[in-house]
């Protein structure tokens, strides 16, 4: 049996737990009480004057009026003592479960596309304890989800927790949510706690954890403790204060709060890996006290087509609610849709694509007066959606919001105002065409495979690594390869921990930031420094691990000089295999440096005098001749330009007619 509230000890208290009186209860018996007496007087004295009978009647609605009031007021203390968590809710009467569950499943499938497998699976792992039993004040059942991403997972668990709320089987159909990546360490403790505390506590009888995979093993002890026990013991003393689970420290409080129940929840645990992964994480007992494991299966291209004809049909209905024209088109459109699915994330971008299809019509109809009725009629030609409003000629659509149309066209302008590394250039622009191709591939139904996408870039500094990682990134993105684009730069002391148990998750918090991005490692063969070097191996492990576990939403790129890199790939047997492309930096040429120095200028709005030319080729020529590692290559270029502006600045203060944007060799220290 649950433990009592506050309220309700108090109450039990006071009153008895059997004759525990109500604000309804009272004000009915008082107005009862009022009225007997008034008949017995009544009958006592039948020959009452009138005035005796009329404050009689008086004082019989008097005595009615306040029992209303108190009904009243102690209704809505009631309410209020139940909002804030201080008397349960009133529960419906839940549907008999053979009523409740009876066609369930096909009811779910009707939204949830091309899983029915996994349908099945999750229906019956919510029927479970229904038709089995679990301990009271235990875990309904313990529910592994797993799968690939858009796949339908977190779709589906909250379309099913609103039928059944809606059957009255669950009080509520919220989903508390705890993200377990979130607590990555032991510094973590209290925040877990009280987190925990408060999930186990919110409305509704389903608790997700996402994320396992990087919490802290001693959160997830305690998390098998509720699985496998129903309950887990708390390290510590801790009280419960407006709600809140607060530690106590070693004081004696009444009211102390020494174990959390999982209060008949269902625990249902998301991941992209199947149960040996979770016993090998929490144990063999808590893969045994698993009551369902749910598995999405990868779409096939019949479902994908399925699932982009609804959500065009969505889109459809949309325009013409909310738009007032009518949408027409070709099943090539439908294929078009289908063929936006990826690996990374599933059918995640069909539902984009018909949203940006929605909004392109909506701009077009912002910017112009169409006629009452406009049929809108959408078709492809070489991959391309087109879309012909009215009698116009059919034009692209998605050029009227598709921001990725003019990132690409950016991305491909930076490229080409970057001086030389054209063997580069034409690999960036090969991994956009590779995605292309695949994209086509799935429209018509075909295979799709995948590319490896993690790079090495060797070479000496200032031969422009860097700037290529950031433009490989939002090139990935423009083309719909990456999600998010973001490069984020790192080397050792980023990767590497000052103490044993600190650099896996420093590491794996490195990788988290870059999902959706490019994680660029500088100079990475300084995480490996011999085999006695334990942490630097630790990240290379880690590092490894992540990669596998993230490769469609992770591209790692690698970067340092040839030969040293050759040997940090021996540091672990599978880091050469996941790195198929080396690609060599050439350090620049004089004349190279040259046009460097003159696009860097002109961005900073100067120009270099004809007669700067030949002395800076030559400069350039005998610096990099001697040494070109140690005289930085575009870096140099930018060292000498930024000291020519600098003396320029000393020569127009004594020369204020001068022109300001032009720069002279004599503004340039070109040493001997």
């Amino acid at each position: 049996m649950p433990d009592k509230t506050d309220w309700e000890a108090l109450m039990d208290g006071a009153f008895g737990r059997r004759s525990r009186p109500t604000a309804e209860t009272s004000a009915r018996r008082d107005a009862e009480q009022a009225r007997r007496e008034l008949e017995e007087l009544m009958a006592r004295q039948p020959a009452a004057p009138a005035a005796l009978q009329k404050n009689a009647a008086r004082l019989a609605d008097a005595a009615a009026d306040q029992a209303e009031q108190i009904r009243r007021l102690g209704g809505e203390m009631t309410e209020n003592l139940r909002r804030d968590g201080l008397l349960p809710q009133e529960k419906p009467a839940p549907a008999a479960p053979d009523t409740a569950f009876a066609g369930l499943a096909e009811q779910l499938e009707q939204t949830v596309i091309g899983q029915p497998d996994f349908v099945r699976a999750l229906v019956r792992a919510f029927r479970r304890p229904f038709v089995l039993g679990y301990a009271p004040g235990g875990a309904r059942n313990t529910i592994l989800i797993w799968g690939g991403e858009g796949t339908g997972r977190h779709f589906a668990l909250q379309t099913l927790a609103g039928l059944l709320a809606e059957k009255g089987v669950l009080d509520s159909a919220n989903l508390a949510t705890m993200d377990l990546a979130r607590y990555p360490g032991p510094g973590q403790e209290k925040l877990f706690l009280q987190d925990l505390y408060a999930a186990l506590t919110a409305p509704g009888q389903i608790l997700v954890f996402d994320h396992y995979e990087e919490c802290h093993p001693g959160f997830l002890n305690l998390l098998a403790g509720l699985v496998q026990e129903g309950k887990a013991p708390l390290a510590s003393r801790y009280v419960v204060q407006k709600g809140m689970l607060v530690d106590a420290g070693t004081a004696l409080v009444p009211g102390a709060v020494g174990e959390l129940t999982a209060r008949d929840k269902y625990l249902v645990f998301f991941s992209h890996k199947g149960p040996d992964a979770m016993a090998e994480r929490f144990g063999g007992p808590f893969a045994a006290a698993l009551g369902d494991v749910c598995a999405t299966a990868p779409f096939t291209p019949e479902s994908l087509r399925v699932l982009a004809a609804g959500q065009l049909n969505r889109t459809v209905r949309r325009a013409k609610e909310r738009l007032g024209v009518t949408l027409i088109m070709t099943e090539e459109v439908r294929d078009l849709a289908a063929g936006m699915a990826d690996v990374a994330r599933g059918a995640e971008p069909i539902v984009a694509f018909c949203d940006r299809v929605y909004k392109a019509v909506g701009q077009y109809l912002l910017e112009r007066e169409p006629q009452p009725g406009l049929t809108v009629a959408l078709s492809v030609q070489e991959g391309q959606l087109l879309a012909a409003f009215g009698a116009d000629e059919a034009r692209p659509l998605l050029a009227e919001v598709d921001e990725s149309a003019g990132a690409l066209a950016r991305v491909e302008a930076e490229l080409d105002k970057i001086v030389g590394l054209e063997e580069v250039k034409t690999y960036v622009r090969g991994l956009a065409d590779h995605v292309r191709v695949q994209r086509r591939r799935k429209a018509q139904g075909l295979p799709a495979g995948s590319l490896t996408m993690h790079m090495i870039f060797t070479g000496n500094p200032g031969t422009g690594k860097t700037t290529i990682a950031r433009l490989i990134s939002q090139y990935l993105k423009a083309v719909g390869a990456l999600r998010g684009g973001q490069l984020v730069e790192v080397s050792r002391a980023d990767l590497v921990g000052r103490y044993v148990g600190h650099t896996a998750p420093l590491t794996e918090q490195v990788i988290r930031s870059a999902l959706g991005g490019v994680l660029f490692i500088d100079e990475a063969y300084s995480l490996y420094r011999g085999k006695e070097d334990s942490f630097g191996l630790e990240a290379i492990d880690t590092l490894v691990k992540g990669m596998e576990d993230h490769r469609d939403e992770l591209v790692v790129v690698l970067a340092g000089y040839s030969r040293e890199m050759a040997q940090f790939l021996t540091a672990n047997s599978g880091l050469a295999s996941r790195f198929a492309q080396t690609i060599e930096f050439p350090d620049y040429t004089a004349e190279e440096l040259l046009k460097i120095t003159e696009l860097q200028a002109a961005g900073r709005g100067y120009v270099l005098d004809e007669g700067c030319k030949a002395p800076l080729l030559a400069y350039y020529a005998r610096r990099q001749a001697e040494n070109a590692a140690k005289a930085g290559n575009g870096r140099m270029a930018r060292n000498t330009l930024e000291q020519a502006i600098l003396n320029q600045s000393r020569r127009l203060v004594a020369d204020p007619d001068a022109p300001l944007d032009r720069l002279l060799i004599g503004d340039f220290e070109l040493e001997e």
